[in-house]
């Protein structure tokens, strides 16, 4: 027997914000074949963050000798953080299943979803339905190349590593995207031997080329690193798994962290069944108000954007949701300047265009950069890695990009990001407002007024482009 309802959501990460108010006298199924409340709430930005801040801690500890402050990292106590984190994260994760199943107007299906034809859905539980509108909201995956699959060694991915009993004395973790950056801050704070394996020269490869390389040489410091290698072989011995490289020499530990980017779950829902088309990137494919290629059906988040953030995702849900509600009323993604931030040490934020692009692209452009350790806090801090780099149209005084790398840089770029969606020029952002003295945010402002502008005009002065 199939049940038919009015709206169908598969997935329920961002995808479970959709139930607003608009569709209190509908019937909602809401279908999920994982754990409630998707890829950030339980293996993705808030329990890393929560092991981030952590690790933070322990750092602090680490260096307290460089402010005249002698203390000592006694222990850490892995269980105790690790159950700190999922003891507030299950219960929430529990509870979403449970007002689904419950609700007033929705009805939950525990297991995954396929079409079975044009709006028409098949859960591995066994239930059949369809729906006039379905959204597919179903996110994604690590990604683990067949080649590790196949060769028999134990692995961890970012879904279940920071759920492990006990803390590894030598972890190897393979990647070098901003997953592996911030496992590998995390476990090296928790006192963790940590080598990473990129077939890439440097780490961090998809952002500032300037940032990437100081970033590779910070973490030279702290990780041993294997950089422009594949792993030709994997092998388990006495309990230890080893790593045969490319280069002839061999690494190991007693623990693998397998972080090799994500992929989209849309090959799990036989899309091709339900009219959906599905591009060569394994993402949805999706228009600019979220519709995919067959009537009634939506898709938002992980599964069909570029952006794998969960920031993007929520804006997306928020748009499909009015879309759904307003069909004559459409609201477009917003995709214009998307910003991401990477919480490993030291943090990383960006927005906008690299200058490696816009050099090879002939664009014209001026690039400044400010050292956290030329500005008070950053004396106070004693910093001598922190760097904000910004990036202007020299003709109009308009950012181009922006990318931190330091202290809290995923807060110090909100104030150029907001410059960038509302379109302000540099001179305005610079002067037309109070920058708190002596706070960190004098980084943004300094580097900003490093751009020499007329003050009226809001645009560079003659001869500084």
């Amino acid at each position: 027997m199939t049940s038919h309802f009015d709206l169908a959501i598969v997935g329920t990460g961002s995808g479970n914000s959709l139930v607003t108010p608009d569709f209190a006298d509908q019937r909602i199924a809401v279908i999920e074949g994982g754990t409630f409340g998707g890829t950030c709430l339980n293996v993705g930005c808030i329990p890393t963050k929560m092991y981030v801040y952590a690790a933070e801690v322990a750092n602090t500890v680490r260096d307290s000798s460089r402010y005249g402050i002698d203390a000592t990292l006694d222990r850490v106590r892995w269980p105790d953080i690790r159950d700190r984190i999922f003891g507030r994260i299950d219960p929430i994760a529990e509870a979403g299943r449970q007002y689904r199943q419950d609700g007033p107007n929705t009805t939950a299906f525990l297991g995954w979803a396929e079409f079975t034809g044009p709006r028409q859905l098949s859960v591995s539980t066994g239930e059949q339905l369809s729906a006039d509108r379905i959204v597919l909201a179903t996110g994604s995956r690590p990604s683990v190349p067949e080649q590790i699959r196949a060769c028999g060694v134990p692995y961890y991915t970012s879904d279940d590593i920071m759920r492990i009993e006990a803390l590894p004395e030598q972890l190897i973790i393979v990647g070098g995207g901003y997953i592996a950056a911030e496992f590998a801050h995390v476990f090296s704070a928790f006192g963790v031997a940590v080598t990473v394996v990129n077939r890439s020269g440097r780490l961090l490869r998809n952002i500032d080329s300037e940032l990437s390389d100081r970033f590779t040489q910070l973490a030279a410091e702290k990780w041993q690193l294997r950089l422009g290698v594949e792993v030709r072989r994997y092998a388990e011995r006495a309990g230890r798994i080893e790593l045969e490289l490319t280069d002839g020499s061999t690494v190991s530990g007693d623990c693998l962290l397998v972080a090799t980017g994500r992929t989209p779950n849309s090959d799990r829902i036989n899309a091709a069944a339900g009219g959906v088309e599905v591009l060569a990137d394994g993402r949805i494919k999706v228009d600019c108000y979220g519709r995919t290629t067959a009537e009634g059906v939506w898709s938002l988040g992980d599964a069909s954007s570029p952006y794998q953030l969960k920031h993007v995702a929520n804006a997306e849900a928020r748009c499909v949701a009015h879309n759904l509600a307003h069909p004559d009323r459409l609201h477009a993604f917003n995709e214009r300047q998307v910003p991401a931030a990477i919480f490993t040490n030291p943090q990383i934020a960006s927005i906008g265009a690299h200058e490696d692009e816009l050099r090879a692209g002939g664009v014209p452009y001026r690039a400044v950069t400010q050292q956290y350790g030329d500005t008070a806090y950053g004396w106070a801090m004693e910093d001598t890695t922190g760097i904000c780099k910004l990036i202007a149209d020299p003709a109009t005084g308009r950012l181009l990009g922006a990318h931190l790398m330091g202290y809290q840089a995923s807060s110090l770029i909100q104030p150029l990001v907001q410059a960038m969606a509302f379109d302000q020029s540099v001179a305005d952002v610079a002067r037309q407002q109070y920058w708190i003295h002596p706070a960190l945010m004098e980084v943004v402002e300094n580097a900003l007024l490093k751009f020499q502008f007329d003050e009226q005009d809001a645009v560079f002065a003659p001869g500084e482009s």
